[in-house]
């Protein structure tokens, strides 16, 4: 038997794999190689990148005195180091003064889009406590229903609604602060047809098989290229961008500045080389695939997961790429997670009514779409709460759910560790007390000596202080 470390809520599990399983080992959170760099460094890689602009002339030269100015950056969903979004947004101000700019004609944009809004205190944690209050009457985040300062740029030869920001449009200079790439998912015209836009532009990218994390040939940044590049054809003006890739949490991998088409570019060259396709780990399909998810969704930042964020939009949607890419047709997928019947309603209320509305009438990502997406864009309390309060856009409950998808192509789910069996079965998912007993029930389906492939984490599971075991 081999003993790998899994991730398991806010820990880890040690699971004991048959001698016949293919293990990979993923670094653990954090990590990525380099021992980790100081501020300076990180800071002088910034301003490389901004003395080096592709594609457009530096900050310092673009604008005039008087100019007005938007600096947007990535909402905390999007990983990147404590102090990334600070030390670029500084390194571009200090462009700016060199241009005769003062910060008295900058504001400070959290691009949040659908996502709930940040308190100043939250964003604080991600771009500093001295830009938030040099900033606090012009620090402000994204609302995406606010139509009196959306601007509409039409549709798209292909028929994609263009909304944008009104700031944003209007600005002599936008830049936008792109605080990680992670794969192919974020990045490039996400940041701004998506960021700063509204439900109906962003629609055409968030269906079942609108999302794509693909490095390379990403069906999503297509539509999203054509639409950042109708945007700024009807403005005449073009965005400029800061595009990074962090190694680990302290490192900068990657950071380009200039235009977005060729800071993309320059991401997905670097991010081929170090992502080779999941397929490649395990060129041989397997009847079982094993991993565990934490409680680490991006959604629940500053806030407590649910089941649809654990089960189905991490589960299934971030750590789910390896069922199709692993996994045979049909195959046994494997996930280990506490599973808790929790809901935090300040920040998810309209995931609750979902979970209760949808499931377990509602199983299939396109029918649910269909079916429920149009009803919850709507729903007035629930946008009321988006827009003054702290909680998601109540579509969003609806799109944590588009990763059901993945069950065209895998037979089964089961939840090895639930702490409330009825929680999976809520959505029709198996559950076991132990990844071992899952790996006995997957056996029972596929035959004692079935192929399995477990995404393990690297190092000795029982050198993690937070290791715990079923």
């Amino acid at each position: 038997m081999t003993t790998i470390t899994l991730p398991f809520g806010e820990g880890t599990i040690a699971a004991e794999m048959p001698e016949r399983a293919r293990t990979i080992g993923l670094p653990a959170p954090g990590s990525g190689g380099g021992a980790g760099q100081t501020r300076e460094e990180r800071e002088q890689a910034v301003i490389t990148a901004l003395a080096n602009p592709l594609g457009l002339a530096r900050i310092r030269d673009a604008v005039r005195p008087g100019a007005r100015v938007l600096i947007a950056f990535d909402d905390p969903t999007v990983r990147g180091s404590g102090d990334i979004r600070e030390v670029i947004i500084e390194a571009c101000l200090a462009e700016l003064r060199a241009a005769g700019i003062g910060e008295k004609d900058v504001s400070l944009l959290c691009a949040n889009a659908l996502h709930r809004k940040f308190t100043h205190d939250e964003l604080a944690r991600d771009i500093g406590e001295g830009l938030v209050e040099r900033f606090r009457n012009r620090l402000t985040c994204h609302d995406a229903e606010d139509w009196a300062n959306i601007v509409s740029f039409g549709t798209t030869a292909s028929g994609f609604h263009a909304d944008l920001l009104r700031a944003a449009a209007e600005a002599d200079l936008t830049v936008y602060v792109n605080a990680g790439c992670f794969l192919g998912f974020s990045g490039g015209w996400k940041s701004i047809a998506v960021g700063l836009a509204t439900w109906r532009s962003i629609r055409s990218t968030h269906t079942p098989d609108g999302m794509s994390m693909s490095v390379r040939h990403n069906r999503m940044h297509a539509v999203l290229d054509e639409i950042g590049e109708h945007i700024e054809a009807k403005l005449g003006k073009r965005f400029f961008k800061v595009e990074t890739v962090m190694a680990n949490a302290t490192t900068i991998g990657g950071i380009w500045a200039g235009g977005v088409r060729e800071t993309r570019a320059a991401a997905l060259e670097y991010l081929e080389k170090r992502n080779p396709p999941r397929r490649s780990a395990s060129p041989e399909r397997a009847d079982v695939v094993v991993y565990g998810v934490a409680d680490t969704s991006p959604y629940a930042v500053f806030a407590r997961p649910n089941p649809i964020l654990t089960l189905i939009s991490s589960g299934l949607g971030y750590q789910g790429g390896y069922i199709e890419a692993l996994g045979k047709p049909g195959c046994t997928v494997i996930m280990a997670t506490p599973a808790r019947d929790e809901w935090d309603m300040e920040h998810h209320p309209a995931y609750r009514e979902a979970w209760n509305t949808v499931f377990p009438g509602h199983r299939d990502a396109y029918e649910i779409d269909g079916r429920f997406v149009d009803e919850f864009a709507a729903k007035p309390e629930y946008i009321d709460r988006y827009r003054n309060g702290v909680a998601f856009h109540p579509v969003h409950a609806i799109l944590a759910t588009q990763p059901l998808r993945r069950l065209k192509h895998a037979g089964r789910v089961i939840v090895a560790g639930a702490e409330d069996r009825a929680v999976p079965a809520h959505v029709g998912f198996e559950s076991a007390p132990t990844v071992e007993d899952a790996l006995r029930q997957a056996e029972s389906v596929h035959g004692p000596e079935c192929s399995v492939v477990a995404i393990g984490m690297a190092g000795d599971p029982v050198a993690s202080p937070r290791s715990v075991r079923l």
